[in-house]
């Protein structure tokens, strides 16, 4: 591993010519050289890649045997001084019987033969008719700069209970499989699904290859497949149909499956259980020659992870945060006997979302859209753009309307607390946003309704809400709905209402603002949020890592450096970066007494949920190792 816990890893296809042995080691050699050049440490080549799969009755040839024997302790010695570990395929006699073996290779020997523990019979394979499985299971791990990987062949990978868990569960970070898998219709994508379940239920990585151009096509044709997974994420996945030898690689985060591992109790008390019954031998297969450092790297990293790509999952996606928001209010109304709701509309992102989720859920309970009250509140800071689109929103939605403008109560209030409205500080804008929910609150008493809350999950992780202001509310509809992901939920519901549309694009296009600060002389936003806290795509990209995978900032970095290439010079990433850390760790007190509100994705900051943190926790350790980026 490097020094950020990566490991590259590669799965190769050789161009095989069945039963000819020396051409195949020749192949395998050749790119076992090309991917050690590429800083590859792991790579594995397919099922019987020496002889090749389908040799049928030639494996019981003692000459076919001998050749293959031969050629691996070729491969050994030709690749000896490289920085690498081969896993390659080849029938060998173990106990006394033919097997269909995995053979590690690194430093020039030959550790182990991992055989195939569960021989297909069935439709176009027969292996039975060659090879046979040994009774007691497969028990070795073999180490590797610091990890652990194991080795499971084929049909394995499909059996109900395979090799892999297993080897998961005694501490296997990496599984290889090495594959023959003849190619068939829709095929490679079932193949595809189970190798990202497994890596996600098993929480490893899977190194799959198989075989392709080549092997013989009498009855079966092989299309190669190299296929890489992490964590249940997809990390290479090769295009078929090649003919010249080929390789696929990515880095593997280890260090990352690691803390996946330590975090879900289901997986230690399942591997409590597996390794107090079985046990597993150990070999360590570390190469005498360093690992090369690579400047690239090859990881395939979200910019936006809380937004699917692709336009199908990205509306079905929004559709599915819209429906759990409002099944969740609906749920709420229910139980509370709450026939109204009041909301503070501001023509902004949050506030919109939390109205159309609003009708959304009365129209699903047969209820009147009358009884959403929804309220502008008009300050120092509201534009007209802002306001034109509030009022266009709710006349389009059919919502019972209210302006109350704030301006005289909040100079009243400075006159109360001799405070000079031209000191224009942190008084004069929490000021406004705590009057707006006194009177969002009082209409809600008054109408024997309930005020929805419409701050984000991104404001949340920032702090970037007034205490007791628009912090507070009966109940936080977009409590779990990161930033990035209410503006394509936003523009999900224009899609779906055409007549509204134009409105609601304009709200997306709308700069995000609290608007607390006098507009400008020409009537235009003078407070915006990005400008102060800096761009939210960032922000959510710095709380997916942090507060999901649980990264360090130093890895935090590397990965968005690698994501926003061309959209953010690493200096303004690592500026944005530490102010994320400070925010996000001084106002842990706001979120530590939040209302109740709908968790949507995989990371929650409720602190009845996901996130329970100390208000007075020390951002020291986060904080020094930002600085030295």
């Amino acid at each position: 591993m490097n020094q950020e816990g990566f490991v590259r890893v590669g799965a190769a296809v050789p161009r095989v010519v069945p039963a000819d042995c020396d051409a195949n080691a020749a192949s395998i050699i050749e790119l076992c050289h090309e991917v050690a050049a590429r800083g590859v440490r792991l790579v594995a080549f397919p099922e019987l890649a020496i002889t090749g799969y389908t040799c049928g009755d030639l494996f019981l040839q003692d000459a076919l045997l001998e050749g293959s024997r031969r050629a691996l302790e070729n491969i050994a010695v030709e690749t000896a001084r490289l920085p690498l570990v081969v896993i390659v395929g080849v029938p060998m006699r173990v106990e006394g019987v033919l097997c269909n073996c995995a053979a590690v290779i690194s430093s020039g020997k030959v550790h182990a033969l991992v055989t195939k523990t569960y021989l297909p019979n069935y439709g176009e394979f027969y292996e039975k008719r060659w090879f046979h499985a040994l009774l007691h299971p497969n028990s070795t791990l073999f180490e590797l700069d610091g990890f652990h990987f194991g080795v499971e062949i084929c049909e394995d990978l499909w059996a109900p209970i395979p090799p892999s868990r297993h080897l998961s569960l005694a501490g296997a970070e990496v599984i290889v499989n090495l594959s023959a898998s003849n190619s068939l219709v829709a095929k490679r994508k079932a193949l595809t699904r189970l190798i990202v379940a497994e890596s996600a239920s098993q929480h490893c990585a899977y190194v799959y290859c198989s075989s392709g151009y080549g092997e013989s096509t009498t009855d079966c044709v092989f299309d190669g497949k190299a296929i890489i997974a992490d964590n249940g994420f997809l990390q290479a996945d090769s295009q078929r149909w090649q003919r010249d030898p080929f390789f696929e690689m990515a880095d593997i985060d280890i260090e990352l499956i690691k803390s996946e591992r330590n975090a879900n109790g289901t997986f230690c008390d399942c591997a409590q259980r597996e390794n107090s019954t079985n046990s597993f031998e150990i070999i360590n297969v570390t190469p005498k020659t360093p690992a090369l450092v690579s400047d690239d790297f090859i990881r395939k990293v979200d910019s936006r992870p809380f937004v699917p790509s692709g336009p199908k999952a990205l509306a079905d996606n929004c559709d599915e945060i819209a429906s759990i928001q409002a099944l969740g209010l609906a749920r709420r109304l229910q139980a509370t006997g709450c026939k109204s709701l009041t909301i503070g509309i501001s023509g902004g992102l949050d506030s919109t979302l939390a109205l159309l989720v609003a009708v959304k859920t009365f129209d699903m309970l047969g209820l009147d859209r009358k009884g959403i009250i929804a309220v502008t509140m008009p300050g120092f800071g509201t534009s007209g753009r802002t306001k034109n689109n509030a009022d266009a929103l709710m006349r389009h939605l059919g919502v019972t309307i209210r302006e109350i403008p704030i301006g005289p109560a909040v100079m009243q209030h400075f006159k109360d607390i001799d405070h000079d409205p031209e000191q224009r500080d942190v008084t004069y804008e929490n000021a406004q946003a705590r009057m707006r929910t006194l009177i969002l609150m009082d209409i809600a008493n008054q109408t024997g309704g309930m005020v929805l809350g419409t701050g984000d999950l991104s404001e949340l992780a920032l702090g970037w809400a007034t205490y007791n202001g628009d912090h507070m509310s009966m109940y936080g509809i977009n409590a779990g709905v990161p930033k990035t992901a209410v503006r394509e939920v936003v523009n999900r519901f224009a899609e779906l209402d055409p007549e509204l549309a134009p409105t609601l694009r304009d709200i997306i296009d709308t700069p995000v603002s609290p608007e607390l600060l006098p507009a400008d002389s020409k009537g235009e936003i003078a407070q915006v949020t990005e400008d102060l806290v800096g761009p939210y795509e960032l922000h959510d990209f710095f709380l997916y890592h942090l507060v999901r995978f649980r990264r360090r900032p130093k890895k935090i970095f590397l990965l968005a450096c690698k994501a926003f290439r061309g959209e953010y010079e690493p200096e303004v990433i690592a500026r944005w970066l530490k102010t994320f850390i400070r925010r996000f760790f001084s106002q842990q007190f706001k979120r530590s007494c939040l209302p109740d509100g709908p968790k949507v994705g995989t990371v929650g900051l409720s602190p009845r949920g996901d996130w329970r943190m100390p208000s007075d926790a020390s951002a020291k350790l986060w904080l020094s190792e930002a600085e030295q980026l």
